[in-house]
């Protein structure tokens, strides 16, 4: 079976209600972090993971999402005229080509594995991967790209998997693993949001996955699940006695950029990671009198 994986889906339809009234006029995934919206983490994850072709599934009032791949001629003359080089390139870098990114529409939010079932006739037959851009991975090597390396050896699917605190188990998809050694772990099960005290592990299920084309299918035939949604991860589970399926245990620091408080915490660790930030961020940090009390 092809292990080459070159499309990856980014499901955006959300409304981003958590972070009203910022998301009134404004995507969550345009939101920025430092310097860059989150969406821009997600391709630029993507395109070191060899992807070529993007597709979002979008919602009614993501214009400005789909502006923000487009050309922007009038600000690049600016840009030009005034010799701001290193600008001019980090514009350019945010342009997608014609024909590299395709954007299928959501009507009604029925959960994640709908979201990825509306992107079902650009897939074909072939791997792919989705990207949750919410998830937002510090890492040396790219999330998505250390995953592509490992489902070259493993095919079926993969999932990238954390530990999260017992009692956070529930607001997961969790996996039940044959062993907990090692990066690549074979699953033998997956239970979307189970509840308290009833996971098979601790092991999370995070916004990444490497994903066998059967699993369009399995969405096709599913029942709505946790929350009275369409679940991805019951579509995934029903790969576990195929090709196999894979929690992979990444390298990296994952940030939950759906939550307040998880964009807040990114914030300031991307920003500490700047070397054109980081004194005068620990300067103030250093004057608010932090303490554990």
């Amino acid at each position: 079976m092809n292990r080459t994986v070159t499309k990856a889906i980014f499901p955006v339809a959300g409304m981003g209600t958590r972070f009203l009234p910022a998301t009134k006029s404004v995507p969550k995934e345009i939101m920025t972090l430092v310097d860059r919206p989150l969406i821009q983490y997600a391709i630029d994850e993507a395109r070191a993971a060899g992807i070529k072709e993007f597709i979002f599934v979008t919602s009614r009032g993501k214009s400005a999402l789909e502006d923000y791949f487009d050309d922007a001629p009038v600000l690049e003359q600016e840009l030009l005229k005034k010799n701001k080089t290193e600008l001019l390139e980090v514009l350019r870098s945010t342009t997608m080509d014609s024909g590299q990114i395709a954007y299928v529409r959501q009507h009604r939010p029925r959960g994640l594995g709908h979201a990825v079932a509306c992107a079902r006739r650009l897939i074909h037959d072939e791997p792919f991967a989705v990207i949750l851009p919410d998830d937002v991975i510090a890492a040396d090597k790219p999330c998505l790209a250390q995953m592509v390396e490992a489902y070259a050896e493993t095919g079926g699917s993969m999932v990238a998997a954390m530990e999260v605190a017992p009692d956070r188990t529930s607001s997961y998809g969790i996996l039940d693993v044959e062993t907990t050694d090692g990066q690549a772990l074979k699953v033998r099960g997956m239970v979307e949001k189970p509840e308290a005290g009833t996971a098979p592990s601790n092991l999370a299920v995070i916004g990444r996955y490497i994903l066998s084309p059967r699993v369009m299918k399995h969405l096709g035939g599913l029942a709505a699940g946790a929350g009275g949604e369409i679940q991805l991860t019951d579509a995934i589970a029903r790969e576990v006695g195929g090709d196999g399926v894979h929690g992979f245990r990444f390298e990296g620091q994952r940030f939950d950029c759906g939550s307040k408080a998880g964009f807040l915490q990114a914030t300031v660790a991307f920003g500490l990671d700047r070397p054109d930030l980081r004194d005068e961020l620990m300067a103030f940090i250093s004057t608010l009198g932090l303490s554990k009390t």
